[in-house]
């Protein structure tokens, strides 16, 4: 192979990290420069009404009785903090590269994760019920990964999962990509049963997470109709 048909070849994958930074590229118009700030607000403005509605519901659920649950109830407590902790920071990481990789996946993608985190807010802040006694506690180290996760999450933050319905969400955004979309649903998988395993999810918030989100995945469509263009058009 050539050196000039190399160069074509790294130009031209699926990573477009360096089209970005090209000049004269013609992806980022206006109107989609205008997307990528209004998708960065709305993150920004989801984060801070997760930590929020995290903090209120982590108070009720202190003061709140649990209840009883046909998985917690017979399922061994098992101590799975790297999973829920580290590995889910982790995938944070690999989703945030992902889009900044592929600017058609970006912009929907910052404003449908925006979406799912409002609506799992506005959840999490209806019922309280209180925290199951038997569970792993997570979290409570003083490491870096720790103390970021203790940043976002909450101990009581039960319905919907979020671990298992981030990796839903990412399974719909890149259901077009073979090894994206069965990492994507292995991850659910994982995570899912990590957080029952620990208990620090009820069942009902792991099984009602998928549907919840594909409802969010939908009305994100509909808000979003040329985000969600771009995202069905690209390859």
């Amino acid at each position: 192979m050539s050196n000039q048909q190399h160069l074509r070849d790294e130009l031209t994958g699926d990573t477009m990290i360096y089209n970005l930074r090209m000049p004269g590229n013609k992806f980022w118009t206006p109107e989609r420069k205008h997307s990528l700030y209004m998708g960065l607000l709305l993150l920004i403005l989801a984060f801070i009404v997760q930590i929020s509605a995290g903090r209120y519901s982590a108070r009720s659920a202190a003061s709140a009785p649990f209840v009883g649950d046909l998985f917690l109830d017979n399922l061994p407590v098992i101590s799975l903090d790297i999973l829920i902790v580290e590995a889910s920071l982790a995938f944070w990481a690999i989703i945030l590269s992902l889009l900044v990789m592929r600017p058609r996946y970006l912009l929907f993608g910052l404003k449908v994760i925006a979406l799912f985190i409002i609506f799992r807010a506005f959840f999490i802040s209806l019922t309280h019920i209180g925290i199951y006694p038997e569970r792993a506690v997570i979290g409570d180290g003083w490491g870096p990964a720790e103390g970021l996760y203790g940043l976002f999450t909450f101990q009581g933050n039960f319905f919907f999962s979020g671990h298992t319905g981030l990796p839903v969400l990412m399974f719909l955004i890149f259901t077009k990509d073979v090894f994206w979309r069965k990492f994507f649903f292995a991850a659910a998988f994982v995570f899912g049963a990590s957080v029952l395993l620990a208990h620090v999810h009820y069942s009902i918030d792991v099984f009602a997470a998928p549907f919840i989100t594909y409802g969010i995945f939908r009305i994100a469509a509909r808000l979003f109709p040329r985000d969600y263009e771009l995202l069905t058009s690209s390859a």
